[in-house]
């Protein structure tokens, strides 16, 4: 019924450019004479300025907010919400914002989605209702005219109306067996319009773009903080120490060379701590057991500094590219980091292997998949460091999907370009 009712006023738009080109035609056809019958100059200027600027400034606009009641009603009663962005090659003037609004491309295009979406519900969702409906007056007129038959007392003219009482009824009930139907093409074809044009699918993805690269400089700000806060607690405080000892141990070397041989042993075993200690800073970096044998040997390491017991199993008949390795091991060691902080797993796995695709549908994939049998119900709002994986797997065109229901584990697959 909404349907049925909403594609007047979406066909409106149409019919509009239609008067409009139709005006043109008409100029086009006939030829122009300036004798006193003919029109005047300023009322054919009149004229074509109300069909040729006014008439399609009302059928954009019209056009406009008939697409946003339908986006509208999507996102109320489907849940079919519409990602906004701004548009980069938007002009800055007032004016020139206000033309491109009432005359732009997206103007155009949305007088096309009305007029696609207002023919779909004339036709089908009116055939629905008119089903719906005219099968139950159908029906409700046969019983009438029985009872007026049974009244007027001629019993040989219920043939027809008690057929008409059969066939009623199943025609509403088919009416009603395809709406679900036709809703369903409804949605799709408001799905494509709306949300799966190419210009729309341009907008999505620089509104992803542009969320995610916030969320990186946010990443890559707080690791700078780290390192710096690990380096000036830690390393800084440690070489000024050895740098004291070594003092020391020289002054004592004329005088006391037992002291200062001690005091060189300790220097020693500081150094060790400040090597020690660098590593552990430099750790989420980028290993260099990555870099010289990749993920197979890089990946156990990573597994065994997790205090949760974790299996890794490493299927790779070559190496990836170097960047997709990259995303791989961020991938493994933030997911067992959230194992380890959230999940309450007594295990987890890691697994990685190659996905072939067939030519046409792109490039093989890296595949990563930890799994751990924890609690379950990751959820990226709530700060399980998810949006950072996501980022980065999304920074290489790849996709992160995590299944996680409540107190049955969570499986975190990440599918990687290989040649990323």
């Amino acid at each position: 019924m909404t349907s049925f009712a909403l594609a007047p006023l979406q066909l409106v738009p149409a019919f509009m450019m239609i008067i409009a080109a139709s005006w043109v035609g008409l100029v086009i056809a006939r030829p122009w004479s300036p004798s006193p019958a003919a029109e005047s100059p300023l009322d054919f200027l009149v004229e074509a300025v109300l069909l040729l600027v006014v008439l399609p400034a009302c059928a954009t606009l019209l056009a406009r907010a008939t697409c946003r009641v339908q986006r509208h009603r999507l996102g109320a009663v489907f849940g079919l919400v519409e990602a906004g962005a701004p548009d980069p090659l938007a002009p800055e003037g007032r004016w020139s914002r206000l033309a491109r609004f009432v005359f732009g491309r997206d103007a155009w295009s949305m007088v096309v989605y009305s007029t696609a979406a207002g023919l779909h519900g004339l036709l089908f969702g009116g055939l629905v209702v008119i089903m719906v409906v005219c099968g139950g007056a159908f029906a409700v007129g046969a019983l009438v005219g029985i009872v007026f038959i049974l009244v007027q007392g001629q019993p040989d003219d219920l043939s027809s109306p008690l057929v008409q009482v059969l066939v009623g009824p199943l025609i509403a009930v088919v009416g009603v067996r395809l709406a679900p139907y036709v809703v369903a093409t409804e949605v799709l074809v408001h799905r494509v319009l709306l949300f799966d044009a190419p210009e729309m699918r341009i907008r999505r993805r620089l509104s992803h773009v542009q969320d995610s690269r916030l969320r990186m400089v946010d990443a890559a700000e707080a690791e700078r903080r780290r390192i710096e806060r690990d380096l000036h607690d830690g390393a800084q405080q440690r070489l000024l120490a050895l740098t004291m000892t070594l003092t020391r141990a020289r002054a004592r070397v004329g005088t006391d060379p037992d002291t200062a041989l001690d005091l060189i042993t300790e220097a020693q075993r500081e150094s060790r701590e400040v090597m020690d200690e660098l590593r552990q800073v430099a750790r989420g970096l980028h290993p260099r057991v990555l870099t010289d044998h990749g993920l197979p040997a890089a990946l156990p390491v990573a597994a065994g500094r997790s205090p949760v017991p974790v299996r890794v199993e490493v299927d790779l008949p070559e190496r990836p590219s170097p960047r997709a390795e990259g995303v791989a091991y961020y991938v493994v060691c933030e997911a067992l980091t959230n194992v380890t902080k959230h999940a309450d797993a007594a295990r987890a796995t890691v697994a990685v292997h190659r996905l072939v695709r067939p030519t046409r549908h792109g490039g093989d994939l890296l595949r990563v998949t930890v799994t751990d049998d924890g609690s379950g119900g990751a959820d990226p709002e709530s700060g399980t460091g998810l949006y950072g994986l996501w980022d980065r797997v999304d920074a290489v065109d790849g996709t992160l999907t995590v299944h996680s229901p409540q107190g049955a584990g969570t499986v975190l697959t990440a599918d990687i370009p290989w040649e990323a």
